[in-house]
């Protein structure tokens, strides 16, 4: 399956706050099923690139660039999880999307659980790929420490790090162009938005969440991700009483490593919201 698909819609909304948030919405025509697509942190919504032709034939998709990622602007020095979830009900009240099935990747799945959490009435399922409730208590450190080693470096500095978390080498040596895709909007990511990032996943404790998130919902991880391990991944499923689906072999993007098996998910949560 090919992973080119032109959007029917490219544009910006302004949110709250006056930041700008960059869209596309894919489309073969109006649908009451539809799909909205939360990134993860330092790339942008063409993340979701081997997904979406995937899901196009069966719902409507949205995929956007998160607060001071890709072509949105940050607007503020300081990120929290509210915010973010509050940016996507403001782009979804543009669009006049009063329901949608909401799926995010790390540090869009910490997204999609506060939008889920704040928004219930929005939210026909929810999908939580390769993400957790908290990093822990070390957390505040380690991420600051991540942001403070990009502002010496730069973006590249962190590359060695995080592309080994990110991919198996049978992955990156059978997908270059994907790889490179990626590296290349990780690398140009805004230093003083990075930090920002960084803090907000580093501050986040989103554990008091999980009795406010309704089914049906889903978490996938893939067997040998170290960034959010699937015991994580399991504390997230029981907590919040969702599907957990370990993919045997895959690392911390599963939506860009198997994205056959990430649309699946997605697609049976949309067909059990409907039963």
């Amino acid at each position: 399956m090919s992973d080119e698909l032109v959007p029917k819609v490219d544009g910006t909304v302004r949110v709250h706050d006056g930041a700008r948030l960059r869209f596309s919405v894919f489309s073969t025509g109006i649908r009451t099923r539809r799909v909205a697509l939360i990134h993860s942190l330092a790339l942008a919504r063409d993340f979701w690139a081997r997904v979406v032709p995937r899901l196009v034939e069966h719902a409507d998709v949205l995929t956007y660039d998160c607060r001071g990622h890709g072509e949105s602007d940050a607007v503020t020095k300081d990120f929290a999880t509210p915010q973010f979830a509050d940016d996507l009900a403001d782009l979804l009240e543009a669009l006049g999307w009063s329901r949608t099935l909401v799926a995010g990747c790390s540090m869009g799945g910490n997204i999609a659980q506060e939008f889920a959490a704040s928004y219930p009435e929005r939210v026909s399922g929810s999908v939580f790929c390769d993400t957790t409730q908290w990093y822990g208590p070390e957390a505040p450190v380690t991420w600051r420490e991540r942001a403070e080693k990009a502002r010496a470096g730069g973006m590249a500095e962190l590359l060695p790090f995080q592309l080994p978390r990110w991919f198996g080498d049978d992955f990156t040596d059978a997908h270059p162009d994907v790889v490179e895709r990626l590296t290349s909007t990780f690398v140009a990511n805004d230093l003083d938005a990075y930090a920002a990032t960084c803090r907000m996943l580093g501050d986040a404790d989103l554990r008091a969440l999980a009795p406010r998130i309704e089914r049906p919902s889903a978490v996938v991880v893939g067997s040998e991700d170290y960034a959010t391990p699937p015991d994580m991944a399991k504390q997230l499923a029981e907590a919040i009483g969702a599907s957990l689906t370990v993919l045997p072999g895959a690392k911390h993007l599963t939506p860009v490593e198997r994205p056959d098996e990430v649309a699946a998910a997605i697609l049976d949560t949309l067909d059990r919201a409907e039963a």
